[in-house]
């Protein structure tokens, strides 16, 4: 533990505290798990920022089907940060909050704003959420005590400048709201998250070039201190046309390729595409039609395993077999 102290890179109070910590005789396994989560930490790691606007268009277009207004927005963004880093300034990003109802995209778009400029992603679920604890981590005086969300996802992405998606941040637990609420304040200020103490850590660890994107349904129950610190982007809702162009152009390739499936393994009428796209009436998101595909991309793959053929056309006479049961 000691040699493993001694190689990582650390703050040097931070490296002396948790010195002290060992020579003090502190139980052994609080003492092993506090310094695998402060030598993990990527004090001073950070990923190369992709700044090429082309490049960014190209996997904004790849992935979404429409959303020019959406993509102008952020293809701004870059501009801005492109010219900061040009005269090595430093630049705050405007916090972008999607706003959408549920399947219209918010966390897809999220993944390709992180994979334009070759950043990691990850993500933070605040659905449910009961306690600002949950987020910011407990003291090391309870015996299970753990770090916070925020902590456990840089160690995950091992860079200090990842995208972090703050998800459905309007569903929390309403008896913690205030609380989780304030913690947000905190993050989303430039000012204040270049010192963010988590209570596990009990040392300040520097948000400040993270790239925070926060998603709702809506809006009625964010504090307005928070909102004040985002800038709230629309989600489109989809109509039958919008969503035929992207189950056939975007989900049924992708769907396939993660079956394993060769690419003329399954092709389909396009005539039958406005039955697959509204088995169940009309919803505003995607999410339905992505799970009729993926149901019919199994059932594929099922046949082909079964040796009743190699490739499979989808027309009227034949949906109903390839339709996932609801």
């Amino acid at each position: 533990m000691d040699d493993k102290l001694k190689s990582a890179t650390l703050p040097d109070d931070l490296r002396a505290r948790a010195e002290e910590i060992l020579t003090r005789g502190t139980n052994p396994e609080q003492a092993a798990h506090y310094i695998d989560w402060i030598t993990n930490l990527p004090w001073d790691k950070t990923t190369k920022d992709i700044l090429d606007l082309g490049h960014a268009k190209q996997i904004l277009d790849q992935h979404h089907h429409g959303l020019e207004d959406l993509k102008q927005r952020i293809l701004e963004y870059l501009s801005v940060l492109i010219l900061n880093q040009q005269k090595s300034t430093i630049y705050h990003a405007p916090i972008l909050l999607l706003v959408g109802l549920v399947g219209t995209g918010k966390t897809t778009l999220a993944k390709s704003i992180a994979e334009a400029m070759g950043r990691k992603f990850v993500r933070i679920p605040f659905g449910g959420m009961g306690s600002a604890l949950d987020l910011r981590g407990q003291s090391r005086t309870y015996p299970d005590a753990e770090p916070g969300q925020i902590i456990k996802n840089i160690r995950r992405a091992g860079a200090k400048n990842p995208v972090i998606l703050l998800d459905e941040i309007d569903r929390v637990a309403e008896s913690a709201r205030s609380e989780i609420m304030g913690v947000l304040v905190e993050l989303l200020d430039p000012e204040q998250n270049a010192g963010f103490t988590d209570h596990y850590l009990d040392y300040p660890f520097d948000l400040s070039q993270v790239l925070f994107i926060a998603t709702c349904n809506n809006t009625t129950n964010i504090s307005t201190a928070v909102m004040d610190r985002l800038e709230p982007l629309t989600m489109p809702s989809y109509n039958d046309e919008e969503k035929i162009k992207i189950a056939r152009d975007y989900v049924l390739p992708t769907e396939i390729k993660n079956a394993s499936l060769p690419e003329t393994a399954l092709k389909i009428d396009d005539a039958v595409w406005p039955q697959i796209v509204r088995p169940l009436g009309f919803d505003a998101g995607i999410r339905t039609l992505e799970r009729t595909i993926q149901g019919i991309v199994r059932k594929t793959a099922k046949l082909i395993v079964e040796g009743k053929g190699k490739e499979f056309y989808i027309t009227a006479d034949n949906l109903k077999q390839f339709l996932p049961t609801y």
